[in-house]
């Protein structure tokens, strides 16, 4: 019986061995390096991963969005740093894997203009070498498609010996990955930052930059800048905050959902779509929400989780159809029968109304959620992060309907009058107008 027990032992102790050894390889081929090239065929550049073409559609993404950006045709999604106060790189790798989508994976060089001396030599080294580390944690990861070193460090900045740090760090990558090319991006393209970035950057494989409203004039900047070469759009979408009218008041005007999806069509087939020789791909933003000025002007989601018009706007891009479920199109909004441009100004404590025209595709029911705030006043620079303004409760009657009649703030000051329609599959038109009481 003893020697019967010893030999059963034995055979599990055999058995958990394999099993390990064929967890292990299964590991090793998970993580093997995909191998990504860029090419250059008399003046035509592009991508090629594991030896074919390859185009990037893809966006900026939240980590649990990720999902979706695959199910609307993406094939490929960005970050901005390895280390996120939620989630890991290795976590949205493997996501992204598992979706069959690459990612370019930022490496979040400091920024001078939040208060990184390049010009001090032991900060600048100890950033390199945790910089270092990160790509020698990724670089083997089979989703790794690019790396992307520092997020518009060219934002507000002085000190050209930023863009040392930039090709120390591209040098390092292609002796420890051969894998995997090295980009940085820019905020817009400027000749001084091209001079510069081919005076001390060798080691960099190209460039990528990202525009807003200044989007269809791409390949002019790219003219004017002097540069040449191959690029990725890293970040391009609504028009930016800084680029439309303003009211009297200096509230910025956003664009509505359906202003944002026709734009974002347009520009992609103007500057994106149109450049076959030096464009890489595009990442739309933003593939998720965030508060910069308003909870609604760059996020491709609500707050509550909700796609909007622009989302059908990326599915047609990517896939050459609308979706079978199309989000409600916003036609207009109206405060008092004016519009944003109108520099609305009202009387406190008074009734007015509002009123949102919509176009429903599928004539599914449709409900209404109507929101006051307090004009943002935590202003970032650059996608810094904002704090949402207070919202003023009690002041909406008629909530869940396309006319409200509401009461203004009993104070003085600048506000903004919200407004979200959803369908029955929870897709959102959304808009907003600053108004001001006297």
């Amino acid at each position: 019986m003893d020697k019967f027990k010893t030999l059963i032992a034995l055979f599990i102790i055999s058995t958990l061995s394999c099993t390990n050894t064929i967890h292990k390889k299964n590991d090793q081929l998970e993580s093997k390096p995909v191998k990504v090239e860029l090419k250059n065929s008399n003046g035509h550049y592009q991508l090629y991963r594991e030896g074919k073409p390859y185009f990037i559609v893809g966006a900026g993404s939240e980590i649990e969005k990720i999902p979706i950006l695959a199910e609307n045709g993406a094939n490929s999604c960005r970050s901005w740093s390895t280390e996120t106060n939620n989630y890991s790189a290795q976590e949205f790798l493997d996501l992204a894997l598992k979706y069959n989508l690459t990612v370019t994976l930022g490496l979040d060089l400091k920024k001078e203009r939040k208060g990184f001396d390049y010009n001090d030599t032991i900060k600048v080294k100890k950033q390199f070498e945790y910089i270092k580390n990160e790509v020698l944690k990724y670089k083997d990861h089979p989703a790794l498609l690019v790396w992307g070193i520092g997020n518009e460090l060219n934002l507000n900045y002085t000190n050209p010996k930023v863009w040392d740090a930039v090709n120390k760090v591209a040098k390092m990558i292609h002796e420890i990955d051969p894998y995997h090319p090295t980009t940085t991006m820019l905020a817009g393209i400027k000749k001084y930052d091209v001079d510069e970035i081919a005076k001390r950057c060798p080691d960099l494989d190209f460039l990528s930059i990202q525009m807003y409203g200044d989007l269809p004039n791409l390949q002019l900047r790219i003219k004017e800048s002097g540069y040449q070469g191959p690029y990725i759009v890293t970040e391009w979408g609504a028009t930016g905050h800084w680029e439309v009218a303003k009211t009297s008041w200096n509230a910025p005007i956003e664009q509505n959902s359906r202003e944002k999806a026709e734009s974002y069509i347009h520009r992609y087939r103007v500057a994106i779509e149109s450049d076959s020789l030096h464009c890489l791909g595009s990442y739309v933003f933003y593939w998720g929400q965030k508060q910069e000025r308003t909870p609604t002007w760059y996020g491709l989601f609500t707050e509550d989780g909700d796609p909007t018009e622009t989302i059908d706007a990326m599915h047609f891009l990517w896939k050459s159809e609308w979706p079978e479920n199309r989000a409600p199109r916003l036609d207009s909004l109206k405060l008092n029968g004016l519009s944003a441009f109108d520099n609305v100004e009202l009387n406190k404590s008074q009734n007015y109304t509002a009123e949102v025209f919509v176009h429903n595709f599928e004539n599914d029911k449709l409900n209404y959620k109507w929101e006051i705030l307090y004009e943002s006043t935590d202003l970032g620079v650059g996608g810094d992060h904002e704090s949402k303004p207070e919202s003023l409760e009690g002041l909406i009657t008629n909530l869940n309907k396309s006319i409200i009649e509401f009461k203004t703030p009993e104070e003085k000051g600048a506000f903004r009058l919200f407004v979200y329609v959803k369908d029955d599959q929870n897709k959102v038109a959304v808009a907003n107008i600053p108004f001001y009481i006297n």
